[in-house]
């Protein structure tokens, strides 16, 4: 009984710390022609399960759409035709170099490990990373965050980043892969490239997560700047998150991001706000306050609740940096006066980041910006639950 534990134990460790994901990659492209060349490391080139070619240092291989196939090209030759490719590193950590060439990108990128590539639609090629989890985690720590931080800050990022990855390994099922590379999953433009402290982090956190008292994997929701208080929950999603509350945060009104201020015309905002929520303008009280909105802390609604004009919606409509704004009007312009910078619910990152350079640790900052959370490694989680399924717990 005890070596059958320890080897449950042992699987579900190797299966999050050296646990292969499928990430979509290059989503913003509808790729005609990607080449891939060598970076680090050797590979081999299947076509439809027959290895056709390899891959060497100073060379290239060209992929391009051609009816239901996708034709190899190297060293202008043709290789053959083929309805799927599988591109396999060596050795484990080998990383190539993918540039896609029509449509023409200024930029190519950076992945570890392994890929494949298959047609899609009527004209495209999906290219899909299948990458290990700390190489992932360090290629969307460096995206989301750069460089140059504390270490305690990347932590907290990885936790949260490797808590969300395990949370939505089905979100992109449909298509053939599990996450992909745009903001909506997480920013995963690059292998981690310039920030040797982030693969520090990832493996100081190997294989922690973030649970909410539920002790199911939290939604470790986070943004740009808070701009000194996160959001609730539900004035942006209506939906309440019970781990993510409102808190007042010092830690970030001193970053450039904190304030900012828009102009916008008088008569474009009173038609909006008219057209849509048929705002009451010849109302005696309701009427004069159209142009005048105070808000020292956050609301969900502009004015007044009965009035039912959502902040969200006239952030995303004028396209401001966040719902924390007051309003006045100065001649033919109304002038916004804000905080912050992003959706404002969860975890501040400029704010996380003043934290971990006044040495607060990772814990402490997760504590600080949600509401009953516990960390645990992955597959301790895993373990209990296939053994003992947990009901809400007092934290």
């Amino acid at each position: 009984m005890r070596l059958t534990v320890l080897s449950i134990l042992l699987f579900l460790t190797c299966s999050v710390n050296g646990q292969e994901l499928s990430i979509g990659v290059m989503r913003d492209y509808t790729i005609d022609v990607l080449e891939i060349d060598y970076h680090d490391g050797n590979y081999a080139i299947y076509g439809d399960s027959t290895l056709v070619t390899n891959l060497w240092k100073d060379q290239k291989i060209l992929f391009k759409r051609s009816g239901q196939k996708i034709k190899v090209v190297k060293s202008d030759k043709t290789i053959g035709f083929y309805s799927r490719i599988e591109i396999q590193e060596m050795k484990s950590g080998n990383a190539l170099r993918i540039q896609c060439l029509s449509p023409v990108s200024k930029k190519s990128r950076k992945y570890r490990n392994d890929f494949i590539l298959i047609p899609k639609g009527d004209k495209g090629i999906q290219v899909v990373n299948q990458v290990e989890m700390s190489n992932y985690l360090g290629g969307v720590i460096e995206s989301e965050g750069g460089g140059g931080k504390h270490i305690e800050y990347y932590k907290v990022q990885a936790i949260l980043s490797r808590t969300y990855a395990l949370g939505h390994l089905q979100k992109h099922r449909k298509e053939g892969f599990q996450l992909c590379d745009r903001v909506h999953c997480q920013a995963y433009h690059n292998m981690l490239i310039h920030t040797a402290t982030i693969k520090d982090a990832v493996q100081a956190t190997r294989g922690v997560v973030m649970l909410d008292r539920h002790l199911k994997l939290a939604q470790g929701y986070f943004f740009a700047n808070c701009g000194g208080q996160t959001s609730e929950a539900d004035f942006v999603w209506n939906t309440a998150v019970p781990h993510c509350k409102s808190v007042a945060d010092p830690f970030c009104t001193d970053s450039w991001q904190a304030n900012w201020t828009k102009r916008i015309d008088a008569n474009e905002w009173k038609n909006y706000l008219v057209e849509q929520f048929a705002y009451p303008v010849n109302d005696s009280i309701y009427g004069p306050l159209i142009y005048y909105f105070k808000q020292p802390a956050r609301h969900a609604f502009y004015v007044y609740p009965q009035l039912g004009i959502p902040i969200r919606d006239l952030r995303m409509h004028f396209r401001l940096k966040s719902t924390w704004f007051s309003i006045h009007k100065e001649g033919n312009e109304v002038v916004l006066t804000g905080k912050g910078f992003g959706h404002g619910v969860g975890l501040c990152q400029e704010g996380a980041m003043g934290m971990a350079r006044k040495n607060y640790t990772a814990q402490q900052i997760l504590n600080f910006y949600f509401t009953d959370v516990l960390l645990m490694n992955y597959f301790d989680w895993t373990f209990y639950r296939q053994n003992d399924p947990m009901e809400e717990v007092d934290l």
